[in-house]
């Protein structure tokens, strides 16, 4: 588990199964697909897709704050940032190596690596 700055506000994210569940239910669509998607960003940085990165950033932000509890939907939790800092490298590169290191114990290309 890593703590992250959202436009000036920490999160935690935690890469867990729980987080696989949480994509799928709120965005109809799989998390280690659309991550692996990503993997240009090394190579060619306009394969990013800052939306799916930021729905990655939610459901590990969700699996992170504990099952059971009350948690906003995507655009809700989006709605609390007043920002996204991009370029803040600090930030995409955490949110990419929670993601590496929880889903892929035996390592993946990211652009952080």
């Amino acid at each position: 588990m890593r703590t992250v700055n959202i436009g000036g506000k920490q999160i935690g994210l935690k890469a867990t199964p729980l987080a696989l569940l949480y994509y799928r239910q709120e965005f109809k669509s799989d998390l280690i697909g659309d991550l692996l998607k990503m993997q240009a960003i090394a190579d060619d940085p306009s394969a990013l897709d800052s939306v799916a990165l930021l729905q990655i950033a939610w459901a590990m932000n969700k699996a992170a704050e504990g099952k059971g509890k009350t948690f906003p939907r995507f655009e809700s939790w989006l709605d609390q940032f007043e920002y996204v800092d991009f370029s803040d490298a600090d930030t995409m590169t955490a949110i990419m190596n929670e993601s590496a290191e929880g889903f892929f114990r035996r390592g993946i290309r990211t652009a952080t690596k």
